[in-house]
């Protein structure tokens, strides 16, 4: 019995040790945020106050930050989702001869880490003058997030019976117009989740936009939060986390937004039955 319980609580021990450990910054993020002394460390503010937020929303280069990180990342998941469901249509239909070879090299190149292809990617911005240009930014997130974007797409249409789309065809309908009034509707779940990942992945992407930009008014909000550690060691904690609190919210609003066909998956058994 005392071992039986003993298994029981190591588990649930390290799962709150881990838990602490992910809620705590999160609780300092918030709590400073309305702090008009916050410091380093975590502790109740003695003065509550919504003046953090107050410097961030008024402060114009905060605004356009945001705007052009919502545009690079709204628009990257529009042709991210589009681009890969025309790319996992023929792989999840077609008997295509190379079918397995193309989808191991997709997945391999979901691998890839990012640092070992900027050097060349940087070169050849400047060669085509597409560096410092927030539509060469975009180019070059969508392309990397294809690979990830395909293959979940492919899994996710593989869950749709082929036979809606024959019986589609068989009335007349084009294959475009099977993909965009049959399969698109049904495969919707997937089409929010991959939405959702390649949103979430721009959104929070530092690296690209700060090696691929220069010019300090373009940079998106995960460049700018930079703004906030000043010289000499000094940072403005409130603001700084006023700033990453606003800067979660749209990542946070489009999970809880997508969450329901998220969470219903396929229930399309019966559906080529009818």
């Amino acid at each position: 019995m005392k071992k039986r319980r003993t298994e029981k609580t190591v588990p649930y021990l390290i799962l709150t040790i881990l838990s602490v450990i992910f809620i705590l910054p999160l609780l300092w993020v918030v709590l400073a945020s309305f702090d008009s002394n916050a410091m380093q460390s975590l502790k109740l503010p003695l003065n509550w106050t919504i003046g953090n937020y107050r410097e961030v929303l008024t402060n114009q280069a905060n605004l356009r930050g945001f705007a052009i990180g919502l545009l690079i990342s709204l628009v990257q998941s529009v042709l991210v989702v589009i681009v890969a469901g025309l790319a996992a249509y023929p792989l999840s239909r077609y008997e295509l001869r190379y079918r397995r070879m193309f989808l191991y090299t997709i997945l391999f190149m979901t691998s890839l880490p990012m640092t070992a292809v900027m050097v060349p990617v940087f070169k050849l911005f400047l060669s085509v003058n597409l560096y410092d240009s927030i539509i060469g930014v975009i180019l070059f997130l969508t392309a990397t997030s294809l690979p990830y974007g395909i293959w979940l797409m492919k899994n996710f249409m593989d869950g749709v019976p082929i036979e809606l789309e024959e019986a589609a065809k068989v009335d007349g309908a084009s294959t475009l117009t099977c993909i965009r009034k049959v399969i698109a509707p049904l495969m919707f779940p997937g089409i929010c989740a991959t939405a959702i990942f390649t949103f979430s992945g721009s959104w929070g992407n530092f690296f690209v936009p700060y090696i691929l930009l220069q010019t300090l008014e373009k940079f998106p909000a995960s460049v700018k939060l930079y703004q906030f550690f000043g010289n000499h060691g000094m940072v403005a904690y409130g603001q700084l986390a006023a700033y990453s609190v606003l800067y979660a919210l749209p990542s946070i609003i489009l999970y809880i937004l997508a969450q329901n066909y998220m969470s219903k998956g396929f229930t399309l058994a019966g559906a080529a039955k009818g």
